[in-house]
């Protein structure tokens, strides 16, 4: 098993009254396997994800319960030893790369970054694991992006290169949070598309979270329904999608756009 969540649950201490943003959420993942998280806005999905990657480390926030990966325990670990994770063993992908990406570094420097972080390879080295990351991430002529900056790149490119870099150091598990909501339809069904091709190639575990639960469809092996920090229903994906069982995951489904396809092809049939 290489990721075992067990009871997580998530407090903010940060206003008059904890507020409870997860509450006994469990996963467990396999390697290779890819699983989506579902739910509205406010349902506790990202906070899951970031306390997965230990990003939720601040006084007013308290996190309860086990999320061991490959056996450790990420909740337990100091700095030290999580930074050993992060980037490494797994990675994270934004909904919004211009965030993420320096606007003032070119983009094979932001993509080299992790290497320079965990790795000791020479500038050469870098640059060719760099390169071939782009590929991975189906970047066209990499050669040329690497000395370009973000506000050269389309949306859909950069958010390829946020694929890139956390691809950059072959981790075992990648997380990928909202990570085609602000594109079109055209270039979501690509970087769909693109995840299964690397899960395919590389054997890399993603876990995409999403409100939309056609996405998830698209893309995923299982998925779990989030609501108010709780799980309401999980399973196969065809399973939850023509058979739902919660009254929220109904809603979830009516509510889809009834004539929305994914570039016209049926992308969870590939």
């Amino acid at each position: 098993m290489m990721l075992n969540i067990e009871h997580l649950s998530i407090i903010f201490h940060d206003r008059e009254e904890p507020f409870t943003a997860v509450e006994d959420f469990n996963l467990q993942m396999d390697h290779g396997e890819i699983v989506g998280i579902v739910g509205e806005s406010g349902s506790g999905k990202s906070m899951t994800a970031h306390a997965i990657m230990g990003l939720l480390r601040r006084y007013a926030v308290e996190v309860t319960g086990k999320a061991k990966f490959d056996g450790a325990d990420i909740l337990k670990m100091d700095e030290k030893e999580l930074r050993r994770y992060q980037g490494v063993e797994m990675s994270i992908i934004f909904q919004e790369p211009m965030t993420s990406l320096d606007p003032t570094m070119r983009i094979g420097k932001q993509v080299e970054e992790a290497l320079l972080l965990h790795t000791k390879l020479t500038k050469e080295k870098r640059r060719e694991r760099a390169l071939e990351a782009m590929e991975l991430a189906e970047l066209d002529e990499p050669e040329k992006l690497y000395d370009l900056y973000p506000h050269e790149l389309s949306g859909g490119m950069r958010q390829r290169v946020m694929i890139a870099s956390a691809l950059v150091l072959s981790p075992h598990l990648l997380i990928a949070d909202e990570p085609t909501t602000a594109l079109d339809v055209t270039i979501q069904a690509q970087i769909l598309k693109t995840l299964k091709e690397i899960n395919k190639k590389e054997g890399t575990a993603i876990m995409f979270i999403s409100h939309d639960l056609g996405v998830v469809k698209a893309l995923c092996e299982r998925v779990i329904v989030m609501q108010h920090g709780h799980i309401v229903e999980e399973g196969p994906v065809d399973q939850v999608f023509y058979h739902p069982q919660h009254e929220y995951t109904k809603h979830l489904i009516e509510s889809r756009p009834t004539r929305r396809k994914l570039k016209g092809r049926k992308l969870d049939d590939e």
